[in-house]
């Protein structure tokens, strides 16, 4: 097995970066989901609630990060460093974490963009933030602004089984990206479909990185959101519930830890994907 692709996030919902190589740190790949927009109750927004966050297109900048989107000029954001502190949630019933606001600038330029009242923020110590999910991490693990865990894998293999199976039942939205789910880690070479959830509980092995298999990933509408367009579909939710529904969950892609020996690793594409120890 390989890894065929690496992608971060470093707005939280917003449009992805693709790389061919990546520093694996704690709480997940340098510069994945630092930064995130909340509402004015400080919990953040997604593309559950506002698809258009897919539109826009953020770049990493010494000490900031650029903004773009259709329609609206670019704007740089520096790190608030100094800027107001204030405890903001991931999803309403986590725990709070520490962040820094961004100026009022990119307030403005992410209200209009969304057209709803949001803020910016930075998460200036990674650190801040426990994996939610203490059932499948240890209390020292940290994670970034992601859902859950800090990085998100995802096969091929499983990706070809969604679209074989819309494409036989001749679903307009076939064949459908990787992009759909939003994976950090894409892996190539599996022998079969799934063959991901078979991990759980072990060590995999990426190059000069290893990493903790926490928990196969369930699935939610962010998946129907096109990440190019915004638009909402159907797929993949009706096909995952046809063919991959486990204990009422759908289904798809593996989250993962950095080994805590190990983290600070590069990875790159085309290195080798093995369980450890095999």
């Amino acid at each position: 097995m390989r890894l065929a692709a690496i992608h971060t996030y470093p707005v939280k919902g917003c449009h992805r970066l693709d790389h061919d190589g990546a520093r694996v740190e704690p709480w997940g790949l340098r510069g994945d989901r630092r930064w995130m927009v909340v509402d004015e109750d400080g919990v953040g927004v997604t593309q559950r609630e506002v698809p258009a966050l897919a539109l826009i297109r953020p770049e990493p900048r010494p000490d900031g990060v650029l903004l773009r989107a259709a329609g609206r000029p670019d704007l740089t954001v520096p790190e608030p460093a100094d800027g107001d502190a204030l405890p903001v949630r991931v999803f309403r019933h986590h725990a709070p974490a520490a962040a820094r606001v961004a100026d009022a600038g990119a307030a403005e330029w992410l209200t209009v963009a969304l057209d709803r009242k949001v803020r910016l923020v930075w998460l200036g110590d990674p650190t801040a933030r426990s994996v939610p999910d203490t059932t499948f991490s240890a209390p020292a693990d940290r994670v970034s602004f992601a859902d859950g865990f800090p990085l998100l894998l995802a096969t091929t293999a499983s990706l070809d089984a969604v679209n074989d199976a819309l494409l036989a039942s001749g679903s307009h939205e076939a064949p459908l990206p990787m992009a759909r789910f939003r994976p950090n880690l894409v892996v190539s070479g599996c022998r079969r479909p799934w063959q991901e959830e078979e991990w759980t509980g072990r060590r995999l092995r990426i190059g000069a990185a290893v990493f903790r298999v926490a928990r196969p990933s369930p699935r939610c509408v962010v998946t129907t959101v096109d990440q190019e367009t915004a638009e909402k579909g159907r797929e993949p939710l009706r096909v995952l519930a046809a063919i991959h529904a486990v204990d009422q969950k759908l289904l798809f892609g593996q989250n993962i830890i950095p080994d805590g020996v190990t983290a600070g690793a590069e990875i790159t594409i085309g290195d080798e994907v093995a369980l450890a120890g095999d």
